[in-house]
């Protein structure tokens, strides 16, 4: 499992009968997790005192109630600030465990001995790409929700990254990967973090099990002559780190390098233990 090794100002304070208990630096959360299927005490006090909690409700979807939250507020992780911001869905725009892919490649990108052009997918917020251009790299941020770039902006300028060489497109990243295709252009990384389900900004329709497998054998076609690194993430239920691996495997068999695939994970304040987060999928020279 591979765990960050440096969450700054969020903690994973306890987990227990489907929900998390968190701190955001000052603030409490409580949020559902379906890998929490254990029941244990509940003995930290906050559990009851959070500023909010999210439910799930019988018909879909849930809300956030308890909420004495601000509109939003700022976080760091991993030495990067980020804007927090409840949302719907539970998220907050940010998933800390990722920490531990930035640390990954923001020294490949820096150990590099040239510029490295990333090409982030399904780029949601930023936080790769703000670990990515902290690290010196020209990046190439694609989402089809517009309210997801522009956070992703605000993201960069908290770091001081505004006039990094970022390029923020609105897009579905399917439509993206085949025009750029054509246009013959190449990166030397390759990030994606592609959803469940999801629709581009047509109306395009995305489903994972699907779509993966072809997708991530046309995004690989646009590695330049020597690429650094690729990273694929899954937060679906039944893709797996070896399946995600397998999927990776095949799809850079003729690249040489490595593939290495793990879970992301979370360390449990109450019992030192580690929540799994998610898979991901790792190649590199």
């Amino acid at each position: 499992m591979w765990i960050p090794s440096d969450t700054g100002d969020y903690r994973l304070l306890d987990c227990s009968d489907g929900e998390r208990l968190e701190l955001w630096k000052d603030k409490i959360l409580v949020r559902p997790d379906p890998q929490v299927i254990w029941r244990s005490a509940r003995t930290d006090k906050r559990w009851n005192s959070a500023d909010a909690r999210y439910s799930r409700s019988s018909s879909g979807g849930g809300s956030w109630s308890e909420n004495s939250l601000p509109e939003s507020w700022r976080v760091r992780v991993s030495g990067l600030l980020f804007r927090i911001k409840p949302m719907g869905f539970k998220h907050t725009g940010l998933f800390p465990e990722q920490a531990a892919n930035w640390e990954w490649f923001s020294e490949l990108i820096k150990n590099a001995g040239r510029q490295i052009s990333v090409l982030n997918l399904f780029a949601y917020t930023g936080g790769a790409t703000v670990a990515c251009a902290a690290a010196g790299a020209k990046v190439c941020h694609v989402d089809a929700a517009k309210n997801m770039v522009s956070l992703a902006k605000e993201n960069a300028a908290l770091n001081s990254l505004a006039d990094a060489p970022i390029r923020y497109i609105v897009d579905d990243c399917s439509k993206f990967v085949a025009r750029e295709k054509r246009r013959g252009s190449r990166y030397d990384a390759v990030i994606m973090d592609p959803p469940s389900y999801g629709r581009g900004p047509g109306g395009e329709t995305w489903k994972l099990e699907d779509s993966i497998h072809s997708f991530i054998s046309e995004a690989l076609s646009l590695l330049s002559d020597d690429p650094l690194f690729v990273l694929v993430n899954s937060y679906t239920t039944g893709l797996s780190a070896g399946t995600v691996d397998y999927l990776l495997r095949l799809a850079s068999k003729d690249l040489g390098g490595r593939t290495e695939s793990a879970e992301l994970g979370l360390r449990v304040g109450s019992t030192g233990l580690c929540l799994p987060c998610g898979a991901s999928s790792r190649w590199s020279r």
